[in-house]
């Protein structure tokens, strides 16, 4: 999109966020939820990254994904978050519209790199299971290297590119139903004929969110076949809890991604689509750490050793 065109043609400087004006104490209570949410995800995912740079026996591969998975949440949080919060602590939040259009193309951008490195993390467990001999001959650095730079590329290309490559037009209405600058809610305000764009909405985001959604539940059906094969109930127990927390994380970030990008748009903004925004903008960003790294025992015994060599 060519912003300075667009304001010259619109004459919008501004958009004025009205989500929840007309209840203050829901506000309040989102501000400060997101405040302890955006403080958690920061320490969270600051400590992988901290640890698994520090520490020489987490440099494999599954840390090094999960390095990039932390650095993607430390962004997607401190994208919406800060913003949020100041939205929902005055009357009449506004944001410029070069700032509101960074929002939305960064927020895209980070979340759909998180998609691919969700993918790739499941593609590398299934490597793991499937044959664990020759993991190490196939999740080498420079295929690790080249997947990690996969999703951070495709990404952009399927997020950004098609958003420039669509200018957009407005007639003046600069309100929008949200607490964040939300691309759905954005696109109600349009007067512009909106087929093309609505399309390539559509099916950029179905490369981005239910193809890789797809690859995740066959990469993890393949591995739960191997964990049947597990002899020790306790081994196969632990292994169904670790998976089965991986999916439930996994199926609610595409889920809200399907339900607020792929389904049909209704013309008003609803408190649903707003939920589902917050959700995936700080509540995912704070689960992923407490999923995929905290609870696992090699983390809390680099923390430990890192921690005491501090002291």
């Amino acid at each position: 999109m060519q912003v300075g065109e667009e304001m010259n043609e619109t004459e919008i400087t501004e958009f004025v966020l009205i989500g929840f004006s007309d209840r203050p104490k829901m506000k309040m209570g989102l501000a400060a939820f997101m405040a302890v949410v955006y403080l958690v995800t920061i320490v969270g995912n600051g400590l992988i990254v901290l640890v698994v740079i520090a520490e020489p026996r987490l440099h494999n591969p599954m840390y090094f994904f999960l390095c990039n998975l932390s650095i993607v949440d430390l962004s997607l949080s401190t994208i919406g978050a800060p913003q949020g919060i100041a939205n929902c602590l005055v009357d009449r939040p506004v944001m410029s519209f070069a700032m509101c259009f960074t929002q939305i193309y960064t927020g895209l951008y980070v979340g759909s790199t998180e998609c691919f490195l969700l993918a790739v993390m499941a593609y590398d467990r299934y490597v793991a299971v499937s044959d664990p001999l020759h993991y190490t001959i196939v999740m080498n650095w420079r295929v690790c290297i080249l997947l990690a730079v996969a999703s951070w590329t495709v990404a952009f290309l399927l997020s950004i590119v098609p958003c420039l490559a669509n200018p957009i037009h407005f007639c003046g209405y600069n309100e929008i139903n949200h607490i964040f600058c939300e691309l759905p809610a954005l696109m109600k305000l349009i007067c512009s004929d909106m087929a093309v764009g609505q399309l390539t909405m559509y099916f950029t985001s179905t490369l981005t969110v239910l193809f890789p959604f797809c690859f995740i539940l066959f990469s993890y059906l393949r591995i739960l076949v191997a964990i049947l094969r597990i002899h020790s109930a306790g081994g196969r127990w632990k292994a169904f809890s670790t998976c089965g927390s991986h999916l439930v994380v996994v199926s609610v970030l595409y889920g809200n991604c399907i339900v607020g990008y792929i389904k049909p748009q209704s013309k008003e903004t609803q408190d649903s689509d707003i939920v589902i925004t917050l959700v995936n903008a700080a509540v995912i960003p704070m689960l992923n750490p407490l999923i995929y790294t905290l609870r696992n025992q090699e983390v809390k015994s680099a923390l430990k050793r890192l921690t005491g060599k501090k002291l």
